[in-house]
């Protein structure tokens, strides 16, 4: 596997990773597209957070932080869903893109080990904003993320509640040191969607320990 030197074909290669092939409402399980994958890739290697570092992508539906990590050049990447749908396309993205350093693992996120090694985490979690949803899970996962105590965490949440979030990650003892900011679109997957499209404010926090 030839290591991805440019942002633009970064983003044509992941272009290739196939979204989940049955969402569930319950678990809010939304593809990210690959251009916004690729900028939040693109920024991590930037800030030294992806080439020779293991990552961890929790909550990894089909694979695309672990996968586009390994392109990237990351020593180990390891993809973790509670769906064992997800997990099973997330295996075939990685096969049929002949990405080998890439493996991913049924699992609950919440009940990881914390001897679970990760320099950097990507995590786009459930926001807990649909009525089928659980509440506060996005939380749950920004505090696991802290038991694993990454070098850096990336964790998408809703625009609108980023104060809070940033009180929340403060008290856990993160230090803020970026928000990346996408709109980000929201496919009509769901029986109670109306509209075909709608794009929706997300902040992606890195922060560290």
């Amino acid at each position: 596997m030839k290591k991805i030197t440019r942002k633009k074909h970064l983003e044509m290669k992941i272009q290739s990773v196939l979204p989940h092939p049955n969402p569930k409402v319950e678990l809010e399980q939304y593809s990210t597209p690959s251009i916004i994958a690729s900028d939040l890739l693109w920024n991590a290697l930037s800030l030294g957070d992806i080439e020779d570092k293991n990552i961890l992508d929790l909550g990894c539906g089909s694979g695309i932080f672990a996968i586009g990590s390994a392109l990237l050049g990351a020593k180990s990447s390891i993809g973790v869903d509670i769906d064992v749908e997800s997990v099973n396309r997330a295996r075939d993205n990685a096969k049929n893109m002949d990405v080998g350093n890439a493996d991913f693992i049924v699992g609950d996120v919440l009940s990881l080990e914390k001897n679970l090694e990760a320099d950097t985490i990507f995590q786009n979690p459930p926001f807990g904003s649909q009525k089928h949803a659980d509440r506060g899970i996005d939380l749950e996962f920004v505090k696991k993320a802290y038991e694993l105590s990454p070098n850096a965490l990336y964790s998408f949440h809703m625009a609108s509640t980023e104060e809070f979030l940033i009180d929340y990650f403060e008290k856990l003892s993160f230090k803020i040191t970026h928000i990346f900011r996408y709109s980000f679109p929201i496919p009509k997957i769901y029986d109670f969607h109306t509209k075909e499209s709608r794009d929706v404010d997300v902040i992606v926090i890195r922060s560290t320990i």
